[in-house]
């Protein structure tokens, strides 16, 4: 195989990219940043709905995975002006601000990636027209297991998570986190609540569940009670905190990917019989034979 030329120039949605450093490996298992990138591109009409209109996070690796990297929030000064942002407060008490990439097209999701954007990660809530954040459109359980837990004890609580959120009136979507844990979405756009209005909510859910499994639930986060036991952390719907977008790759030895997974997959995991974990190649094949598990939460 001839090598990839260092920079080449594409068109993507009327706004010309120069891609560079296509044959750089990103991750200690040679994936590369032009395997990333077409990745990207690939998984992007599933990916793009669960970005869009969300301030994005992103976690850059410019010298790939085994480099801490650094996380971004404000908008590079030298992005494109095509790239839409929206400037929201940091904390009500501060005058700060910071300006936020609204990631809604696949030219930005490219611009980002070349920029070494591995991670992606996004709040529980969109913003207007405006600009302005909207109420949660999301809940978010993010199953975190304590060794030696591991994510068959994760499916487990999943499903005792999913039986006493449908007895609140909401249907949970599970994903993996794309580490060692999982995550479980519901949809409460009809219920207008307020950010904190939900974080109580899931603290509530989060400790009713711990009240009913001892053995295995922990929803304080203190790390002194988490051996053995899996964290169900309900503070990731604080309004302040961001959650790894769906199909997002993580930054790990390895392009591992945040990848909604089925019901009946959690069943089978939660019994032994198989542990949930996908791998960028993986899901792109995933997604072409189930399409987008995730898709009831995007409307």
């Amino acid at each position: 195989m001839s090598p990839q030329p260092e920079r080449v120039t594409v068109t993507v949605e009327g706004h010309e990219l120069s891609l560079s450093s296509l044959d750089k490996p990103l991750f200690p298992s040679g994936f590369t940043k032009g395997e990333l990138l077409d990745y990207y591109a690939r998984i992007a009409p599933a990916m793009l709905p669960h970005l869009r209109r969300r301030p994005v996070t992103v976690k850059r690796f410019p010298d790939g995975t085994t480099t801490h990297g650094f996380i971004e929030k404000n908008v590079p000064r030298h992005a494109p002006d095509w790239i839409p942002t929206t400037v929201l407060p940091r904390k009500a008490s501060v005058p700060e601000t910071t300006r936020f990439a609204l990631i809604d097209e696949l030219a930005a999701l490219m611009w980002f990636v070349n920029m070494a954007a591995v991670e992606f990660h996004t709040p529980m809530w969109r913003v207007d027209g405006d600009g302005q954040p909207e109420s949660p459109d999301l809940i978010v359980f993010d199953l975190d297991p304590g060794a030696p837990a591991t994510i068959v004890d994760c499916c487990q609580v999943a499903e005792r998570l999913r039986a006493h959120l449908r007895g609140e009136g909401i249907e949970l979507y599970p994903k993996t986190s794309g580490s060692k844990g999982l995550q479980l979405y519901g949809r409460i756009a009809d219920r207008e609540l307020g950010g904190d209005e939900v974080n109580a909510f899931a603290h509530h859910v989060a400790s009713a569940v711990e009240r009913q499994l001892p053995d295995l639930v922990v929803s304080r986060m203190a790390r002194a009670f988490r051996g053995g036991k899996v964290l169900i952390d309900w503070s990731q719907n604080n309004p302040a905190k961001t959650t790894v977008t769906p199909y997002s790759v993580r930054a790990l030895d390895r392009p591992s990917v945040s990848s909604p997974v089925t019901w009946e997959e959690v069943a089978t995991c939660a019994e032994g019989k198989s542990v949930l974990g996908f791998e960028a190649p993986d899901v792109l094949r995933r997604v072409r034979r189930h399409g987008d598990l995730f898709s009831p939460l995007a409307a």
